[in-house]
């Protein structure tokens, strides 16, 4: 079980990535893969971001990904808190 657990957990984090990879880099929306990374990552996870990094047409995209974010955050959470709780019994 812990083995698909993390299995689970790798591809969520693969998957982030190349999906902050694929929408921001490129189309050249912001300049290098670790801006994008970062970009991405703090965008998800809902604390914020300076928008002067990210090219004006893809800031409404970004704040999207912020709304995105915070709702799979909090599914995320349930889910593994689920997961725990099934795993006790």
């Amino acid at each position: 079980m812990i083995d698909q657990l993390l299995f689970a957990t790798l591809m969520v984090v693969i998957t982030v990535l190349i999906h902050g990879a694929g929408l921001y880099l490129l189309p050249g929306a912001v300049a290098d893969l670790e801006m994008v990374v970062c970009f991405s990552t703090i965008t998800y996870a809902g604390i914020g971001f300076d928008d002067a990094d990210i090219s004006r047409r893809w800031r409404l995209v970004s704040a999207i990904e912020g709304v995105n974010g915070i709702l799979l955050l909090g599914w995320s959470t349930t889910f593994f808190v689920t997961v725990v709780a099934w795993l006790r019994r």
